[in-house]
């Protein structure tokens, strides 16, 4: 059976990973018919209207799902269609109360327009009352017209029209309800709430599952995360993010805050190289954002050199469980950071568990940082947000079951040696050097210099 998902204009990257993870969330099948980023209308193939409302019911970039009655390029394609295939259909709402809605993407129509669309389907046969509040049921006329700045050059005709009956509306209403704006404790770096679900959703977040975020920062993944009923956990290599001010001013405030305490396990103070966890495959996911190292470099717990800085580890084998003790940091690779969070998730993650995190890249190709890959590891789905001249991406793995991963390839990933050398912040991270350079290559970085040169010289 087929039906028509109203996608909100947001996002147009993400949504098709997310609908799909709800689709596996829900144990059904879902095979998509017919769809364009640049249109918010979408058709899919579902066994049945439950599994249509199990697969909407906590989508966030989906408005609603209707059950596909017709589409056309034309009105008369459209009326043909519907006489067509959907007769048999008629005498199910003959007496029910109904309304007809006319939603236009990129378009708009008077009342009186749309009032005379309406009327041309009075074919349909509907007896009973029109209630524009809370009628039995509800059908939508969807139309899809090509955009022009110019009023002048309107099309008089949409391109595409859809007809569907309403089945189910979505989550997004979790949006205002996380909204940060009304949150009492974040940071300049706590992920906006519409993104922070999207992510929990597409981490496959659901009751009975535990889930982890090594960055954790404020709590906006594990809040989103335990609001779809996960049981979360939490780390961060800075312990201020987390504690706050305390009380309400805290990640702990922010479960209260939401009626969510129950559903934290626990936060604790480490970084991803240095965790105290137990090394078991018990996550059924793991999702974050780690730093991306720009407002000040990357750094991991650790001496920078050993045998020079041997007084300072004695010192903090001493001192190590006193209360204002702060451990000593050295500088960290950018990419070595990515690759661990791959070996993290493989040496935690159950089978088919699912990893998800963000990382920056530069949108000119020549800069772009490659997706990092893992044997034990498959990448379903990447989804970009661009910015300027540079945009993130939410990557999501999920682990392979042992008898499904490549053994040589394992084993040459394990004799592989780091080969990052450098010292400073931009010697450690690509993306940083790119963003202070404003993403210019290397021939305009050139042409920037001999100017100035040329200036000093005369």
């Amino acid at each position: 059976m087929q039906y028509l998902i109203r996608f909100t204009q947001l996002h147009e990257d993400f949504r098709i990973a997310e609908i799909q993870a709800l689709a596996v969330l829900a144990n059904v099948e879902l095979k998509i018919i017919s769809y364009k980023p640049e249109s918010p209308f979408c058709i899919v193939e579902l066994p049945s209207e439950d599994a249509a409302r199990a697969v909407l019911e906590r989508s966030i970039l989906a408005h609603t799902i209707y059950e596909h009655w017709g589409t056309g390029e034309t009105y008369n394609e459209l009326h043909v269609a519907l006489k067509n295939d959907t007769a048999h259909l008629w005498p199910l709402y003959l007496t029910c109360s109904f309304k007809i809605s006319v939603d236009s993407f990129r378009g708009s129509r008077s009342q009186k327009q749309k009032v005379a669309l309406i009327n041309t389907f009075a074919y349909l046969g509907f007896e009973g009352p029109i209630l524009l509040k809370s009628p039995d049921h509800e059908w939508t006329i969807f139309e899809e017209w090509v955009f022009d700045p110019l009023p002048e050059n309107k099309p008089l005709e949409p391109i595409n029209v859809h007809f569907g009956r309403l089945i189910a509306h979505s989550a997004r209403d979790l949006i205002n309800t996380f909204d940060l704006k009304k949150r009492d404790y974040i940071s300049t770096t706590s992920m906006d709430s519409e993104l922070a679900l999207v992510t929990a959703n597409i981490a496959l977040a659901a009751p009975g599952k535990l889930f982890y975020d090594p960055f954790v920062g404020t709590g906006s993944f594990p809040v989103a995360c335990a609001q779809f009923g996960a049981l979360v956990w939490g780390s961060d290599i800075d312990g201020r993010s987390m504690r706050g001010a305390g009380g309400k001013k805290s990640l702990v405030g922010n479960f209260q805050q939401y009626s969510l305490e129950k559903a934290l396990g626990g936060v604790f103070v480490s970084d991803l190289t240095n965790t105290p966890m137990r090394k078991a495959r018990i996550l059924d996911g793991i999702l974050c954002d780690p730093p991306y190292g720009v407002r000040e470099g990357l750094k991991v717990l650790g001496c920078r050199d050993p045998e020079k800085d041997g007084r300072s580890i004695e010192r903090g084998k001493q001192l190590y469980k006193e209360p204002d003790f702060i451990p000593p940091k050295k500088p960290y690779s950018f990419m070595a950071m990515l690759d661990d969070i791959l070996d993290f998730a493989t040496a935690m993650l159950v089978d088919n568990g699912r990893l998800s995190f963000w990382m920056p890249t530069a949108n000119d190709e020549d800069q772009e940082i490659a997706v990092p890959t893992h044997p034990c590891l498959e990448i379903v789905s990447i989804c970009t947000q661009p910015f300027n001249k540079w945009s993130r991406r939410l990557i999501t793995y999920r682990r392979l079951p042992d008898s499904d991963i490549d053994e040589s390839a394992l084993e040459l990933r394990k004799a592989q040696k780091d080969q990052t050398s450098g010292r400073t912040a931009d010697d450690l991270n690509a993306f940083r050097r790119h963003y202070f350079r404003g993403f210019k290559s290397e021939q305009e970085l050139a042409d920037t210099v001999a100017p100035d040169k040329k200036r000093v010289a005369t």
